[in-house]
């Protein structure tokens, strides 16, 4: 006979559908561990009523969210119209506060709006728990469809324009910071923006600060309109919105600070055009990863998510077991809630929790007065045991699975040959492949199409400095090359580099033209550019195009010197 366990023997309708962990994909798997494993405890312990909605389906497979938030005037709308490049289904611009509605910015085949009551009853869209705020933020809801390929992978969402002075004491009709927090715990990045002309922060401005603070790791922020002010009045203005903004956030470090001017009209200051074009730059790579690490955001999400409703189950069940069972309920109960501290240090100090994973002692104690002590559950430490395993077995299974997933997209677009949308026509690379690519005249690519050898255009006085080293047989050594290199005062690393691009026949030594290319890299490398790890053939020296074209490598392990073997630079001793 043969010996059978528990799970072979027990009926289907009583085991544990926890126990299947079988994982297709990494988004299946975080739906399959919430709905098995943590949904269980939410439910059980009140957290949606608490904290946040029950998430759906289409939260596990929703694109990538951008929100923008900011006073009205600061230019959200027309930095939406900037990315996609096109004017979307109910776009309003103007100085006025004109967009007065939530507007979900989506792609679609046949443009046009969704009306918000529409829009949460759609089971293919994350925004069906809108629905509680009520009709007075669904009438200013609205999705706007087109075909664009930006929003093949990036979904935008554009917020009414925050109101300040007189303005800001309308009542909407909805609560306007509980609908921006419910839409920044979904999002994968919050852009903040403000205008060079306007950084007062208003009472609503700040309290919509306060609650995207809870995600602060999603948080960018972006001085726009920064062509409208010369150097020195942008330095003042940035200085005044750190001094601004570590007040209101409250943290030692602010978030990173993007400063440009995203619109296309012509600058009215250029003198910046330099730094627009860096900040920019890193603004676009910033939103361009945004769906690569989306499933790791939606990951790391729900571990916060699972940390939180672990946490409030401890505090449900010791509020419950607190309570008296027949006389003094009432009274029971108020004395719990003014104590909550005491609460929070009671589990903290059982089950060694960190203190920054209990929500919010005020908030909490503002929910607890309308809640029902009697209808709380005790203390099931089965679901808790299940949201453990979740933590120590499930997430690291799902986190391995991650770079495979990512080996297996770009395997696939290799053997395609197709592009990512972000990788098209868009704003993302308008620029890309054109004189106006940044850096792509400039630095190690000045000269690059040209008929003339870039580096001859400071020959002359390349050639002296040359001729001063007393060459032997027109060529100097590595001794003499080094003591006037270092006057450059870059680190040996990067002279290092700079020799082993330019000695290209790899006899360590230096002819009059290896030499004269070893100072036009040193140049480069002093105007802020970066050096490659291989010489890019419209800088070979004319003389050396033999070499190379023959098969000798330009920066290969062939000469006297060791060579670079990564893009990284390496700072050996010997270097130079």
């Amino acid at each position: 006979m043969f010996a059978l366990n528990e799970s072979s023997i027990m009926p289907f309708w009583k085991k544990d559908p926890a126990k299947k962990e079988i994982f297709t994909n990494v988004a299946e798997g975080l739906r399959q561990v919430y709905k098995t494993k943590l949904l269980p405890l939410e439910e059980t312990y009140k957290f949606h009523e608490f904290h946040s909605p029950q998430l759906d389906d289409s939260d596990f497979s929703a694109k990538p969210m951008v929100l923008l938030v900011g006073q009205y005037s600061v230019g959200k709308t027309t930095f939406i119209r900037y990315l996609l490049n096109e004017d979307f289904p109910g776009i309003r611009i103007g100085p006025e506060p004109t967009t007065d509605s939530f507007i979900a910015i989506m792609h679609h085949e046949h443009p046009g709006t969704v009306p918000g009551n529409a829009l949460v009853v759609d089971p293919t869209k994350p925004f069906r728990p809108l629905s509680k705020f009520g009709n007075a933020f669904l009438n200013r809801f609205v999705c706007s469809q087109l075909r664009n390929e930006v929003l093949e992978t990036v979904t935008f969402i554009d917020t009414p324009g925050i109101l300040s002075g007189e303005k800001q004491r309308v009542d909407r009709g909805y609560e306007f910071t509980q609908v921006l927090e419910w839409f920044a715990d979904r999002c994968d990045r919050i852009l903040l923006l403000f205008d060079v002309s306007s950084l007062d922060i208003s009472d609503e401005l700040k309290r919509a600060i306060e609650v995207l603070r809870r995600n602060d790791d999603k948080i960018r922020i972006v001085l726009n309109k920064a062509d409208a002010v010369d150097h020195q009045a942008l330095m003042r203005v940035y200085g005044a919105l750190m001094w601004s903004l570590g007040k209101v956030l409250g943290t030692p470090e602010v978030c990173r600070v993007y400063v440009g001017s995203f619109w296309s009209k012509p600058l009215n200051f250029d003198s910046n055009r330099r730094l627009f074009e860096l900040e920019t730059k890193d603004l676009f790579d910033d939103l361009e990863s945004l769906p690569k690490t989306a499933t790791l955001r939606k990951l790391n999400d729900l571990i916060k998510r699972a940390r939180l409703a672990k946490v409030h189950a401890l505090i449900i069940s010791e509020l419950k077991e607190s309570m008296p069972s027949v006389f003094g309920k009432d009274s029971k109960r108020k004395e719990l809630i003014n104590k909550l501290h005491v609460v929070y240090e009671k589990i903290q100090r059982e089950h060694n929790i960190p203190i920054g994973d209990f929500p919010k002692l005020d908030r909490m104690q503002e929910l607890l007065r309308n809640m029902d002590f009697t209808k709380f559950k005790p203390l099931e430490k089965k679901l808790l045991d299940r949201v453990d395993k979740t933590l120590s077995e499930d997430v690291p299974k799902l986190m391995s699975m991650i770079p495979q997933e990512e080996h297996a997209y770009l395997q696939f677009k290799s053997e395609t040959g197709r592009n990512t949308p972000l990788q098209t026509n868009t704003i993302f690379n308008d620029q890309q492949a054109t004189p106006f690519e940044l850096g792509g005249v400039e630095g190690i690519n000045a000269g690059l199409g040209e008929s003339d050898w870039i580096v001859t255009r400071s020959r002359h006085e390349y050639d002296e400095i040359f001729n001063q080293l007393s060459p032997q047989n027109g060529k100097i050594t590595g001794a003499s090359a080094k003591q006037e290199m270092i006057k450059s005062k870059l680190p040996n690393n990067v002279l290092g580099r700079v020799w082993k691009l330019s000695d290209i026949d790899k006899d360590g030594m230096l002819d009059i033209d290896e030499w004269a290319l070893s100072q036009h890299l040193i140049k480069i490398k002093l105007d802020g550019h970066e050096l490659p790890s291989t010489l890019p053939d419209h800088l070979i020296p004319p003389s050396k195009r033999h070499l190379v074209s023959n098969g000798s490598p330009t920066n290969g392990n062939t000469g006297i010197y060791p060579t670079i073997h990564s893009g990284v630079e390496q700072n050996t001793s010997d270097d130079s």
